[in-house]
């Protein structure tokens, strides 16, 4: 049984291991109509008891970057391919993915972002639908197929990454830059903000 209500999920059990590990189901934040969207892999235990993906120090990463790329958490939309928190924070399986892949493209097709940026791994290669080396790929941004639509996909480490390796602090802090550039929302004062259409 599934319900929805625009781009939120309110009712869900197409898988029962995330049904008995979560408290609520975890939808996206942030306005409809953002320019960035940024997509994560699964809530963890504190995105499970809040009901908003990356609140915990994963989400204090990112809101440090986003401010310092001239942007507010309310800016952007922030949302994860699985809704609902994998038992002990696991990584979903692909059948859990597989599941929750149209609420992900429902909602990408709702925002419509300029730009969506893939917050690790897993979001990575399921929005590209290919391996992704996401070290050595941060920053990069790839034309992709969502949904029957081009989007504009930048590659981007979890925040996470940067807490157990600091050195990966400079190329998370850069990639959130560089989308607010492409996404023509940076603040940093430079004059010439540069939309998707000039690359």
């Amino acid at each position: 049984m599934v319900e929805t209500d625009g781009p939120d999920v309110t009712v869900c059990e197409r898988c029962p291991a995330l049904v008995e590990s979560r408290s609520r189901i975890v939808n996206g934040v942030g306005p409809d109509d953002a320019a960035l969207c940024f997509v994560g892999e699964a809530p963890g235990v504190n995105e499970d008891e809040r009901g908003e993906p990356f609140v915990g120090r994963s989400g204090s990463v990112l809101d440090d970057a986003l401010r310092d790329a001239g942007l507010a958490r309310a800016d952007v939309r922030i949302t994860n391919c699985v809704r609902c928190r994998p038992p002990e924070n696991r990584d979903p399986h692909v059948e859990e993915l597989d599941n929750c892949t149209e609420f992900l493209a429902a909602e990408i097709s709702h925002v419509d972002p300029d730009l969506i940026v893939t917050l690790g791994k897993v979001p990575g290669e399921r929005l590209l639908d290919r391996s992704v080396a996401v070290t050595n790929e941060t920053g990069s941004v790839v034309d992709a197929r969502l949904g029957g639509a081009g989007r504009r996909v930048l590659v981007c480490l979890h925040p996470a990454a940067t807490l157990y390796d600091r050195s990966q602090r400079e190329a998370f802090d850069a990639a959130i830059a560089k989308a607010a550039d492409l996404a023509g929302v940076s603040t940093d004062g430079g004059g010439g903000q540069s939309r998707l259409g000039d690359y």
